[in-house]
């Protein structure tokens, strides 16, 4: 059985020299630095020797449009699954929507497995959708494996899947407290949007308040009290948001929360003319906006990191800001991206404890992006942690090697990145899916090596 060694392995209680004994796929035991000297092994035992490059869990992003079937073309399992792998992400949720068709009930769900299986390189579960008329599916596509639902208070972008008004929520959340999964929800409210009235980037982030963003939250806050049912926002991107989260949780509300990579990296003054690359929803906003994500995710306030990856054909992201596709691929990028962020910007660091060798930066952007999305989808029983009797999802980096992002180098269907040009510290090594090999060093190692979920 493989034996994975490090002097800096990511654990639950912190981060130190460890042997991982991995047997028939999941960690069968884990040796702390002084047992590891003196390693007890079989013959058949393999030892992989990391050195001080460091040993985390495998990313787990809860938030993925793969968009297959339908609109292959925009990305697809194959490609969706390499970029996983190269970017040390071994479980992604797909999102319901931009498939066709979108994912409301069984039918349209065994469809989405029929497109993956065979064709995933890490391990893929699935969100169910809510929307107007839907909510007599939504015991069945529980019972069918999804692991929460998503909607949308707004519309979004696609006409397969429309947004819900508060009577549709009515009738879907009573469903989702007695079924015990989660209400991931795209929070804007319409009635503070407005359309841009240039092509600018300025006006379309004038044409997407923070007061939508914020509005939106409370009335979920509002629900999510009066149901008991867990609602999860979606890449909150303001300061006023995360307030509304903060004095909810104090209120002991079941909310939890994300934001992106993109927001805690890019301010709306680094967004030039014509740079459609950047547009998403809700937008990047002004620094003070980044500052206060940042603090949310240190106080508890935001629970994780998800990269909301949504690709399009590059034809679609052309044009300017009223007419271009609002989405950003980063699913290869997100590790590197939230480290190097983290190391620039993040609170932590600007308390004076900068160095890549220091253990809460590790031990913080692990539970971000690896344990609390685990808990997220349902999967924290064997996802998200290196723990004994976990899948031994490992990632293997350099957590002080740079690279610089080249747009044509990238797993993704398509090019188009925000990052492209940028220099990142982090560089994925090795990806490791239940003990296996799916990344090394630059290639796919195993094809179709993942699972549904």
């Amino acid at each position: 059985m493989p034996v994975f060694r490090s002097t800096r392995v990511v654990l639950p209680d912190g981060v130190g020299a460890a042997d991982i004994h991995v047997e028939n796929g999941r960690i069968a035991r884990i040796d702390d630095s002084d047992a590891r000297l003196k390693p007890s092994r079989s013959e058949d035992d393999r030892l992989i020797d990391v050195g001080d490059l460091v040993i985390s869990p495998g990313l787990v992003d809860t938030h993925v449009h793969v968009n297959e079937p339908g609109r292959t073309e925009w990305e697809g399992f194959d490609t969706a699954t390499r970029a996983a792998a190269a970017g040390g992400v071994t479980t992604i949720v797909d999102m319901p929507l931009n498939s066709v068709p979108a994912t409301t009930d069984v039918a349209a769900l065994e469809a989405k497995r029929s497109a993956a299986r065979g064709r995933v390189h890490v391990d893929v579960g699935f969100w169910g959708g809510v929307i107007p008329g839907n909510a007599g599916d939504l015991d069945g596509l529980v019972d069918a494996g999804v692991r929460g639902f998503k909607c949308f208070l707004v519309p979004s972008g696609v006409d397969e899947f429309p947004h819900v008004t508060e009577r549709d929520l009515r009738e879907a959340l009573p469903i989702v407290a007695r079924r015990g999964v989660p209400l991931l929800v795209h929070a804007e409210h319409p009635d503070h949007l407005t359309p841009p009235t240039q092509p600018a980037y300025l006006a379309y982030l004038a044409s997407r308040p923070p007061r939508a963003e914020r509005a939106a939250v409370e009335m979920m806050i509002r629900l999510a009290r009066e149901f008991g049912a867990h609602v999860h926002i979606v890449h909150v991107a303001c300061a006023e948001a995360v307030d509304a989260i903060a004095r909810a949780k104090a209120d002991k509300v079941p909310i939890t929360a994300e934001t992106c990579p993109h927001y805690l990296t890019f301010t709306a003054a680094e967004v030039g003319a014509g740079a459609t690359e950047f547009k998403c929803a809700p937008p990047i906003r002004a620094a003070s906006h980044r500052d206060a994500l940042w603090a949310g995710l240190q106080s508890g306030t935001l629970d994780l990191v998800a990269t909301d990856h949504s690709p399009a054909p590059p034809a679609m992201k052309c044009g300017d800001f009223m007419t271009a596709w609002g989405g950003i691929a980063s699913l290869e990028l997100s590790l590197a991206a939230v480290w190097t962020a983290y190391s620039d910007v993040g609170p932590a660091f600007q308390a004076g404890q900068r160095g890549h060798a220091a253990s809460a930066p590790l031990r913080e952007m692990f539970r971000w992006m690896s344990a609390a999305p685990a808990a997220l989808a349902r999967l924290d029983d064997r996802k998200g942690r290196i723990a004994v009797g976990h899948d031994a999802d490992l990632v293997i980096w350099d957590p002080d090697g740079t690279s610089t992002v080249e747009p044509s180098r990238l797993q993704q269907r398509h090019p188009t990145t925000p990052y492209a040009g940028r220099t990142l510290s982090g560089v994925v090594r090795e990806t490791y899916l239940r003990g296996q090999r799916v990344w090394n060093n630059g290639a796919l190692d195993q094809r179709s090596a993942g699972t549904l979920l």
